[in-house]
């Protein structure tokens, strides 16, 4: 089982003038204030390519960048104070968005980013920043579209058995046992490259399903799980199960993955495919 998340690491923001970023704000606000845990939200001013780090100052003035930053994030830590109880800080730093984000992913307990786009769109619609943020955090990262979920919908996670896989079970179990709702455990499987009976295969991946599940009903007995093992794509398995839910959560990449991996087949494709809220588990460095 995953090592529990530090109740001190604060849920991170990244913070814009996009609408998609108030989704993502809103979203996050109402993670933290069910977990408990400070928000801090993050505003990157970007220097133009052109200027180049070495000559900042002389040639491009960031203050009327900053200010503007200071102003979003302010708003922003307005907008989430009716949320609830919730610790709010606000930074505004020079640098890519992207960069910004996966220094400060070192020290999170999730980083929160919006998306752009729907359905098919989404392999051309979705945001650099997203996108890049998703391969490269140290911590978990939640990317959250426009459209909003059923509330009552279920919580879906994909399962293989990796250590990637386990955390990304513990993450779907406490989401849902904190969200009242049922948990959908998906585990598929292929015959390609293998030479056994699909019969064989799919009492292999009922066992993969129930070792990777194992512990997690007795600490989370609330939680009503429903198991899918199923001959098919992991990513098309996914998708299809998670038409309804209200959360998706897979590993960064899976038992065919190496350590050195960024964003593994099945987890890009569900982040590009899913319209629902979407968390990768991603391994730590801490």
């Amino acid at each position: 089982m995953s090592t529990p998340a530090n109740p001190k690491h604060p849920v991170v923001v990244g913070v814009d003038e996009s609408e998609q970023s108030r989704h993502a704000l809103r979203w996050a606000g109402h993670y933290a204030a069910a977990h408990r845990v400070p928000v801090r939200l993050v505003y990157a001013v970007e220097v133009p390519v052109e200027y180049g780090p070495g000559l900042v100052g002389a040639l491009y003035d960031l203050e009327r960048p900053r200010e503007h930053g200071a102003a979003l994030v302010a708003a922003a830590a307005e907008e989430i104070a009716a949320i609830g109880d919730l610790t709010v800080s606000t930074e505004v730093v020079v640098g890519s968005p992207a960069a910004v984000l996966r220094q400060h992913s070192r020290s999170a307990r999730l980083v929160v980013v919006g998306s752009r786009g729907l359905g098919a769109l989404r392999r051309t619609l979705l945001g650099s920043v997203s996108t890049s943020i998703a391969r490269h955090a140290e911590c978990p990262v939640a990317i959250i579209p426009e459209t909003a979920p059923p509330a009552d919908g279920a919580v879906v996670v994909g399962v293989d058995g990796s250590p990637c896989s386990v955390d990304a079970v513990g993450i779907a179990f406490e989401e849902a046992a904190r969200r009242g709702v049922r948990l959908i455990a998906v585990h598929a499987w292929t015959e390609f490259f293998r030479y056994e009976a699909r019969s064989t295969m799919q009492a292999e991946g009922e066992v993969v399903l129930s070792e990777s599940l194992a512990g997690y009903a007795e600490k989370y007995p609330e939680v009503r799980v429903e198991r899918v093992v199923v001959e098919e794509r992991p990513a098309k398995a996914l998708l299809a199960v998670s038409e309804g839910a209200q959360l998706v959560v897979v590993g960064s990449h899976g038992r065919g993955g190496f350590s050195g991996m960024t964003l593994g087949s099945v987890a890009q494709t569900v982040l590009h495919g899913t319209d629902r809220p979407l968390i990768i588990a991603r391994p730590s460095t801490r």
